[in-house]
């Protein structure tokens, strides 16, 4: 890593950057159309037509969500016909995601929800303007110009009017060079750990089978009667008003999620508010589920789960996060498994209450929770098998953390 920061401090040094809106070093910036809007209907087969579910966060291409388009109306979207090394940028649902049009992805269109940016200079390497539109720099500008309520958006001409930095063609390869080197590294350490979570839940249903259908037989008891107790904690009179720069940690439902505690957007309370609160105060190994949220998504915010490996007395949750205190000898890791299932997601949402927009698990769904109860020994077995994955998947997360770090603080330095 230090020969990439060395090399980055030469070229960023005297560089000559000037900056220029990007409307003046492009042939096009438009947008495309859905085609139902002229009577179209996506097809099994035909041009490709490309959305922004097509692309993850990284702007890496998905080949499965592609759907398509007949050639008649992909000739009548004639404007919004791609070409290899078109910029597509997300201007509408999941803003500023960018990707570059590569061969493989043509013949193609696309829809209104990504501005299609045609790079029409010479001096002007594609992939420099790429990563430049990923820069924290770019991201503050658009963020000033977010439109909308229901759905986040942005104009055109909001895309035009960017401000980016351009130094000599050399220069930008040897950015990108950089820096593509520390995305491939970062996208290799993600696949990783993808690997090593699959890992785990393969090893899982080899052993003990889906979660909820019980396809193995095994004895089953209500989360309830494995528990010491199962409470949810409340929000502080005053609210966000009496939380504090340093104290007790206070969890939120945005900080708890699948298998992992988020720790970026964390509160704090004073031990006064804490004592208060005396009955939600967390032990060491209790494990955190919430209680509230949206059940539409991937990522849906209810029934998510992690554990609570922090010191005893030193921790809380608000409304909206229920912890489980398990009773002495059963595997907290364990359960733990059976909670973030895929099975036990489809479960929560059969059996959660609410209107569409949010949704809720009551304190009885939590005491009535299935859970499956394999042999001591066979859970032991497992859990072995998991801390060893997880002494390789820290080692992982670790990397991935410092390359991470290092590409954010380069991008901050010499892009702003």
């Amino acid at each position: 890593m230090q020969i990439c920061e060395d090399e980055f401090r030469i070229i960023g040094m005297n560089d000559g950057k000037k900056v220029i809106e990007l409307s003046e070093i492009c042939e096009l910036i438009t947008k495309g159309t859905t085609p139902t809007t002229l009577g179209y209907k996506f097809q099994k087969e035909g041009i490709n037509f490309l959305k922004v579910e097509c692309f993850d966060e990284e702007g890496n291409f998905i080949p499965d969500k592609i759907v398509y388009i007949s050639e008649e109306c992909n000739e009548k979207l004639k404007r919004s016909q791609l070409k290899q090394n078109d910029i597509l940028f997300s201007i509408a649902g999941a803003i500023g995601r960018v990707m570059i049009v590569s061969e493989n992805m043509l013949p193609a269109n696309t829809n209104q929800a990504l501005a299609i940016i045609r790079i029409n200079k010479d001096n002007i390497f594609v992939p420099y303007i790429r990563l430049i539109l990923t820069s924290e720099m770019v991201k503050r500008q658009y963020e000033k110009q977010k439109q909308g309520v229901a759905q986040l958006n942005l104009s055109l001409k909001n895309i035009g009017d960017l401000r980016i930095p351009i130094c000599s063609l050399e220069q930008q390869v040897r950015y990108v060079d950089i820096f593509e080197n520390l995305e491939q590294l970062i996208h290799k350490r993600k696949t990783e750990l993808r690997a090593y979570d699959i890992l785990i839940k393969s090893r899982f249903v080899e052993m003990f089978g889906d979660t909820v259908e019980n396809p193995m037989e095994w004895p089953v008891k209500k989360l309830g009667d494995l528990s010491l107790q199962i409470n949810s904690g409340n929000t502080p009179k005053g609210g966000e008003q009496v939380y504090v720069d340093k104290g007790i940690t206070f969890f939120r439902s945005q900080n708890v999620w699948k298998d992992r505690l988020e720790m970026d957007d964390i509160a704090y309370i004073d031990e006064s508010t804490h004592a208060g609160m005396s009955r939600s105060s967390l032990k060491h190994g209790d494990i955190l589920m919430t209680k509230t949220g949206r059940i539409n998504t991937e990522n849906s915010s209810l029934g998510r789960a992690a554990l609570y490996m922090g010191e005893d007395d030193a921790a809380n949750v608000n409304g909206h996060v229920y912890f489980i205190r398990l009773r002495a000898g059963v595997s907290n890791k364990f359960i733990l498994r059976i909670l973030v299932s895929d099975e036990y997601r489809d479960y929560i949402r059969s059996v959660c209450v609410g209107g569409i927009d949010k949704r809720q698990l009551n304190k009885d769904h939590f005491e009535n929770f299935p859970i499956i109860c394999p042999p001591e020994s066979m859970v032991e077995e497992y859990i072995k098998f998991v801390e060893q994955i997880d002494k390789l998947r820290f080692a992982t997360q670790k990397s991935l953390t410092e390359t991470q770090q290092l590409f954010d603080s380069l991008m901050q330095k010499y892009f702003g």
